[in-house]
């Protein structure tokens, strides 16, 4: 009979283990989290929150590390090196401040 449905590739596929929440943690950020202070040359570590849905990034750079070139009032530039090939590329992205912490590197 051949195939009856397509297999849907949306915007968060596959994702259901990597943006859940933890135990105890679910519901919204708290405030401190958007009283960090952020400046250009950071180093900051993507983690989605999936409570927030407004400025997520794409599902790659979750758990990446990168440096904030940009400072807006609600959101961060962040930039990323991506292995594609043989090549890396400097990924820029604006990201909103619930998905960025400051990193301990």
């Amino acid at each position: 009979m051949g195939k009856l449905h397509t297999i849907s590739r949306g915007y968060r596929h596959g994702t259901r283990n990597k943006f859940a929440k933890k135990y105890r943690t679910k519901g919204m950020p708290g405030t401190s989290r958007y009283m960090a202070t952020f400046k250009r040359g950071d180093y900051v570590d993507i983690v989605v929150d999936s409570s927030v849905q407004s400025g997520m990034p794409f599902s790659f750079y979750h758990g990446r590390t990168g440096i904030v070139f940009n400072v807006n009032r609600n959101a961060l530039g962040v930039e990323i090196t991506k292995v594609v090939g043989n090549r890396q590329l400097r990924k820029r992205l604006h990201v909103n401040i619930a998905h960025v912490r400051k990193s301990r590197c």
